[in-house]
């Protein structure tokens, strides 16, 4: 079995797909409010 050193992890990608989700998240929810103002005003 490989020796495991702590530290050593190359976490480049984990911080790269978690910004992503989070830039996703972001603009998701911002479209989800337009949206919602969106129908709350034009569809009656």
């Amino acid at each position: 079995m490989a020796e495991h050193k702590h530290g050593t992890m190359d976490s480049k990608v984990q911080e790269e797909t978690y910004a992503g989700f989070i830039t996703f998240t972001t603009r998701f929810t911002i479209f989800l409010v337009f949206l919602a103002l969106f129908l709350a005003v034009f569809a009656t």
